[in-house]
């Protein structure tokens, strides 16, 4: 192991805990000291405490109950406990109480959902069993995720960056096939990230610092801050919202010697500008950016030992996001109409290491970067609530053009040692190409009350999808690869032109509908029963046409794959009792997919491609429940029992995806988690409270079993990921303005193996949970 990973646990390793444990310190004394009891007035400590009871029922479901959180899923404002959906909502206190920064938390909270994160900047939801691996190269991921009006998921082997979840209004997850009213890609489900609007009444200020060691020497950052400010009152107001996350890595990667390789920083803010000239116009006008560069893969090798890694350099996998956006909305007599403008701009890279494919006998790496350019425009009008009609209609345009420039390279070392000359450098294949993409639909949704107590809905989106890629004119090949596996190859290497092409264009015209009719036995019970459907844009493989120059007997890479559907049956219950001590939401659903969109690899040169197969069948039930015992503490249980396989394909489908009859899509048969919190009254306007969160995950495999092109030889890269308990506890105080929160997360240091990923291209391949980490969250609320 090389010297920078040995040392001794000093110096710069002691001043971090120092610096932990004194925040800490501070962060308590300052809070349950008498100082500032001394100086506040006792009607001052009343209203504190009525404001953090206030604040502790809303997040526990007492008194109003959680089902009365006002959620926009229909695109309209409806309480949770009317929509016909299956919705899991987070408000801000919950999202900063459990500690949820990203798309984990969500997941971990969420019944019937898993996270698949390989590494920092790679997400990829999957929802009720619909994925076929967890990483889905070249594929549309089947889960949207929207921030605001932008939808920013993309294909598997593209970063999606994690957002910043700090200052939101809330966070939707919707479970099932959303098509009506967000399009493409909401195939199994679709996140949406609200983020909070200006306050046009009130100066406002908030911070929330969170400091956190993992393992022995890895100290975690986040720093977040707020400040709204009226510049005219009520009329005009700005918001702006500023982080940034210094996250120092927890691997080793003894291929480049680095200690903790696997750093995360992070950066940005947003500014949202608010205009009410008058009581039925607003205009707001939103920018924001995040630059999220992590150093190496999170991906580990675990043959190699604990927090291990290898590659010949870091894995990078680095995204920037700008987003500007202007919202117009305008109340008419009995409708309310909101048009969204989004301009955005993505850059991201893609440097991985290859040489697995070889046993790193040839180095094989790819530095990819890619450019995106997107804009989507909206307008709905949404019918005023109260009568027996209500209604949503709008239309919806997408455009993304992706650029990407291709760097294929060797080294200079080997190039010298095997006498290969020809190459101007170290790249021994170059060349350009971009994809355009475009989706305009049309949408609506009717809702018809027969009584207040039993209603129907109808919606329905027509809509037009269609992709196509190019290749550019500059670049070059060459036969390096071929010459590098021929032991008695030497001299110059065989180096040609690219040659610019125009691939197919591939389009559908796609109908997507939801039917629901939904009874209210009584003001505290809803129940529902839907059938709604979704669907995938086609895909085009960039390389469609092209013939392995190491084994010209392998696949020819095939032009792409269709949209896939589903149809979704769902029967719902949603409930309160006992004046919302007492909610449950519950759901039972089965989901037919056909025409699946899956990923293959060509096994001679690990070329991705999509093409499709048959159908699975998914069937599962999906409960949450929250109880308030006593006053003070609050109990809350969700999870999702689920079985999704392949029910249809044919032989010639079998040996192109790897793909079996029976075979298990990568999902869980069980996935919960369990949350209880006790708050009590220290006096003097000071609030406590304890948690505990225990989130559990089922095994599942991470891909096919056989290989793809090779029918009935097991995949080198198949397996499971682990079954895993992961145990968050957390001790907090308020006091006014200030509160402070100590946590430990995966209190019991738990190693297993969450994710799987499917090519053998890298020889580190698994992720696993983040270890042990101990810190503080300090918040500031003016």
């Amino acid at each position: 192991m090389p010297a920078i990973m040995t040392g001794t646990w000093e110096g710069e390793n002691c001043m971090k805990v120092r610096l932990l444990a004194s925040a800490s310190a501070a962060a308590f004394i300052l809070l349950s000291g008498t100082a500032l009891a001394q100086t506040a007035s006792s009607q001052t400590a009343q209203d504190s405490d009525a404001s953090a009871s206030s604040d502790a029922q809303d997040r526990s479901g007492a008194g109003t109950g959680a089902n009365d959180i006002i959620v926009t899923a229909t695109r309209r404002n409806e309480r949770l406990q009317d929509v016909p959906l299956s919705v899991t909502a987070f408000s801000q206190a919950d999202l900063t109480e459990k500690g949820i920064v990203g798309y984990e938390g969500l997941a971990q909270n969420t019944p019937g959902v898993v996270i698949n994160k390989p590494t920092a900047n790679f997400n990829n939801f999957t929802a009720r069993g619909i994925a076929t691996n967890g990483y889905g190269a070249n594929l549309q991921g089947t889960v949207a995720i929207y921030i605001d009006e932008l939808p920013i998921s993309a294909n598997g082997n593209s970063t999606i960056i994690d957002p910043n979840l700090f200052d939101v209004e809330r966070v939707e997850f919707l479970r099932g096939p959303q098509g009506t009213l967000f399009g493409s890609g909401s195939l199994a489900g679709a996140v949406r990230i609200i983020t909070k609007k200006p306050d046009l009444t009130k100066f406002d200020v908030a911070g929330l610092a969170d400091l956190g060691l993992t393992g022995s020497d890895s100290f975690r950052q986040r720093y977040n801050a707020m400040v709204n400010v009226p510049l005219v009152a009520d009329q005009l107001a700005l918001r702006v919202v500023g982080f940034y996350r210094h996250e120092e890595g927890y691997l080793d990667n003894i291929g480049t010697g680095v200690h903790n390789s696997n750093t995360l920083k992070d950066w940005g803010g947003r500014a949202a500008l608010l205009w009410e000239p008058t009581d039925r116009l607003a205009v707001k006008l939103l920018a924001s950016y995040e630059d999220s560069y992590p150093e190496d893969s999170s991906l580990t090798a675990p043959q190699l030992g604990r927090e291990k890694r290898i590659s010949d350099r870091p894995d990078i996998f680095s995204g920037k996001l700008a987003i500007y956006n202007g919202t117009l909305d305008y109340q008419f007599n009995g409708a309310h109409l909101t048009s969204s403008t989004t301009v955005s701009r993505f850059n991201q890279k893609f440097f991985v290491d290859l040489a697995n494919t070889f046993a790193f006998t040839v180095p094989f790496r790819l530095d990819a970067s890619a450019y995106d350019k997107l804009f989507v425009q909206e307008a709905r009008l949404v019918s005023d609530p109260g009568g027996r009609f209500d209604w949503v209609v709008g239309g919806f345009y997408y455009y993304k053009r992706r650029d990407v420039d291709y760097a294929y390279r060797s080294s200079d070392t080997y190039l010298t040692a095997r006498g290969f000359t020809g190459l101007p450098n170290d790249t021994y294949q170059w060349f350009g190409a971009h994809a355009i993409s475009h989706e305009l639909a049309g949408f609506g949704e009717l809702t018809y009350r027969f009584a207040d107590d039993v209603w129907l809905t109808g919606g329905l989106r027509y809509g037009s999808t269609d992709a196509q890629a190019f290749t550019e004119d500059w670049g070059y090949n060459s036969n390096y690869l071929a010459a590098a596996l021929n032991p008695l190859y030497t001299g110059p290497l065989a180096v040609t032109e690219v040659v610019p092409a125009t691939g197919d264009k591939v389009s559908a015209n796609k109908l997507s509908y939801k039917i629901s009719a939904s009874y209210k036995p009584s003001s505290s019970l809803t129940t529902y029963a839907t059938v709604a459907t979704g669907f995938r844009t086609p895909i085009v493989n960039a390389r469609a046409g092209l013939a392995s120059v190491v084994d010209p007997s392998d696949i020819v890479i095939p032009y792409g794959a269709n949209s896939d559907k589903i149809v979704n049956y769902e029967v719902g219950l949603k409930g309160s009792w006992l004046n919302g001590k007492l909610t449950a939401n519950l759901a039972a659903y089965l989901i037919d997919w056909t025409d699946i969109q899956v990923q293959a690899n060509r096994v001679s040169d690990s070329v991705q491609f999509a093409t499709n197969i048959g159908g699975a069948r998914s069937r599962g039930f999906e409960f949450e429940i929250t109880a308030v015992p006593t006053s003070g503490l609050t109990i809350g249980v969700n999870g999702s029992i689920n079985d999704a396989k392949v029910t249809k394909l044919t032989p010639q489908e079998a040996a192109i995806s790897g793909a079996v009859l029976r075979a298990r899509l990568a999902s869980p048969h069980f996935q919960g988690s369990a949350y209880a919190r006790y708050a009590l009254d220290l006096g003097n306007g000071t609030q406590g409270w304890v948690a505990a969160n225990v989130a559990h995950v089922g095994s599942f495999p991470g891909l096919f079993e056989y290989v793809a092109g090779k029918p009935g030889v097991v995949n080198p890269t198949y397996d499971y990921t682990d079954t895993y308990n992961n145990v968050t506890l957390n001790a907090g105080i308020t006091r006014g303005k200030l509160s402070a929160t100590a946590y430990v997360e995966n209190l019991f240091d738990d190693h297993s193996v969450t994710y799987v990923h499917p090519e053998a291209f890298l020889a580190s391949r698994y992720g696993t949970l983040r270890p042990r980490t101990v810190g503080i969250r300090l918040g500031y609320n003016l």
